[in-house]
């Protein structure tokens, strides 16, 4: 809406206020003091206009990291260390945790000497295979007996490549046994505490650390909303390029200052609901908010060809609104409109039943009748008379007060 044209409509509207709470009072000072009345058939009138609103919609949302990772122990043993507590900002490889190393180092270094084993059978049976290649050229041994000591330097060196294997097996057990962060990010709680038995089968994590530098919004919207915005067409890039920018309001009410984008909506609709899920990004530098918590996606949009008109120009028969439209012969006609289903406490925006320049009457409606004659006055009118009559009377001015 042009903001000339809006607060020019405000203004109406805090006028025709004022204008009718004056009237309240005064109707009720002229009960008591012999009929003062004010025009009986002067009823305050203004003209409407079509415009363009700025409005916005929210909808209900899921604040979730960017990831959400569980923290689970790859190996078995009791937790003897807590490293960090709930709730700590941690890097990526940040210890978590230690569990009970002491088998793990064991196997490890039971797994290091095997592999020295094998390396010395190795190198034993290599001066071996050389020795009986020597004595078969010079044909002193068989073939048999020199592929013999052929096979037996091949199964060493398979023999020592398995001893390597389970040596690096039990080193990462043992580096298990301290349980890292698997990315920057901020912990959760700890169902498990020192002493606690845990292992890779257990039915809770150890903890969840959340990426939350950015964090996703996971909203809802209607079939029919996502197509007012999509129906340009377009690929799914572009119409997320072309989608407006979107707040985002706390559980306690407050705004985050800074806006956030829609970078991701679903490929199928829930066919039970007929939504579509959407996922917007925020940037979270300072940490406010957290994986888990709530809030609602306040989603700009524009309204076309809609009426701005003060609620107490209304009245409601049977769930539907109707205004009292000023004919050319000054009579009403009572006026059937369709209202958005924003609503402000004050004002509706009237989507049909009125056209720009049509003149309606603000108030005193409940009074009227249908092919009434009023006398048409503005609201400015209303008030400066109202006004002049409480001065009339203020001063003591009762023939002019009550006329």
């Amino acid at each position: 809406m042009d903001k000339q044209m809006l607060s020019t409509t405000i203004t109406q509207l805090r006028q025709i206020v004022l204008f009718a709470v004056g009237m309240s009072l005064l109707t009720a000072c002229g009960k008591s003091q012999s009929g003062m009345k004010l025009g009986d058939d002067e009823f305050a009138v203004i003209t409407v206009n079509s415009s363009s609103s700025n409005q916005t919609t929210s909808y209900p949302a899921t604040i979730r990291g960017t990831q959400d990772i569980e923290v689970r122990p790859q190996v078995s043993g009791f937790i003897v260390k807590l490293c960090v507590d709930e709730g700590a900002t941690v890097r990526k490889g940040q210890a978590l945790f230690e569990i009970d190393p002491t088998q793990y180092a064991a196997a490890a270094r039971q797994a290091k000497a095997a592999v020295e084993m094998a390396k010395a059978n190795v190198k034993t049976l290599t001066l071996t295979e050389k020795n009986k290649k020597i004595l078969f050229e010079k044909k002193i041994i068989s073939d048999f007996e020199y592929q013999t000591a052929v096979n037996q330097l091949m199964s060493a060196k398979a023999s020592l490549a398995q001893a390597e294997a389970s040596l690096i097996s039990a080193n990462q057990n043992l580096s298990f046994c301290t349980v890292t962060s698997p990315s920057d990010g901020v912990v959760g709680t700890f169902p498990y505490r020192v002493g606690s038995l845990v292992s890779a089968s257990i039915s809770q994590p150890l903890t969840t650390v959340s990426e939350i530098g950015d964090v996703y919004v996971y909203f809802s919207m209607t079939e029919k909303e996502l197509l007012q915005l999509t129906k340009a067409g377009g690929t799914l890039k572009e119409q997320l390029e072309k989608m407006p920018a979107v707040q985002l309001q706390l559980s306690d009410g407050s705004m985050l200052a800074d806006a956030g984008k829609i970078d991701a909506v679903s490929g199928v609709i829930d066919q039970s609901t007929g939504s579509v899920s959407m996922r917007a990004i925020f940037s979270n530098e300072k940490n406010i908010m957290r994986s888990g918590g709530t809030g609602k996606v306040v989603f700009p949009y524009l309204m076309n060809d809609i009426i701005l008109i003060p609620q107490s120009a209304t009245i409601e028969i049977q769930d539907k609104k109707f205004v009292f439209v000023l004919q050319s012969d000054n009579t009403v006609k009572n006026t059937e409109i369709q209202i958005s289903s924003l609503d402000d406490g004050k004002s509706y925006l009237v989507t049909n039943g009125l056209k720009s320049g049509d003149k309606i009457v603000v108030e005193g409606v409940q009074t009227l009748k249908d092919g009434q004659k009023i006398e048409p006055i503005t609201p400015e009118q209303k008030v400066a008379k109202f006004q002049q009559a409480m001065k009339d009377q203020k001063e003591g001015n009762l023939k002019t007060a009550f006329n």
